[in-house]
């Protein structure tokens, strides 16, 4: 199976996950955990249930956004800092997260891609025009296209070289990084 197709098998369960009663986060990372070898159980999805609605309808970062940062954390995420003491250790962590190739600068294209695809990154602004009609199927049908696009984002930055996308320019960041 070619990368374009494992990323499109990816999409298209998270699609379906949805009409199986998934929320939103947990649609994209139960794809992952499902399809992707990430080393983790598939029980490690229940960690996305909290995040459906923004966050248990809080109505803040969407939760296929969240879905989308935990499935990309479950291949390229941290299972524990540098080793070293004091200054040194903190030095090389700064460096694995902020360097080039560095994480944030892989995981910042997750949230800049989605705001692309979607205007937004909040739920409420996202489902703005449903607020008193939450559940209505205008609602849900657009949610899936949301979760199906952050399914896509997770899937190409697994399936992509870690090296080539953990050293592209920063995008959108509260610290105004550039390169």
């Amino acid at each position: 199976m070619t990368g374009q197709e494992k990323i499109e098998e990816v999409k298209q369960r998270a699609r379906k996950n949805f009409s199986l009663g998934y929320n939103c986060a947990e649609c994209i990372t139960e794809s992952i955990l499902s399809l992707i070898d990430t080393g983790l159980p598939p029980e490690a999805k229940k960690l996305a249930t909290g995040f459906g609605g923004g966050i248990g309808l809080y109505g803040d970062t969407c939760g296929a956004l969240v879905g989308a940062v935990m499935a990309v954390s479950a291949v390229h995420g941290r299972s524990s800092v540098p080793e070293g003491e004091g200054k040194e250790a903190a030095m090389k962590s700064k460096e694995q997260l902020y360097g080039k190739p560095g994480l944030y600068r892989l995981f910042n294209q997750i949230p800049n891609r989605f705001k692309a695809q979607n205007g937004h990154t909040l739920c409420r602004e996202l489902t703005a025009k449903w607020q008193t009609t939450w559940l209505c199927r205008d609602h849900a049908l657009f949610c899936r296209e949301v979760i199906t696009g952050a399914a896509g984002i997770a899937a190409e930055l697994i399936l992509s070289d870690k090296g080539e996308s953990a050293s592209k320019p920063f995008g959108e960041n509260v610290e105004n990084l550039k390169e």
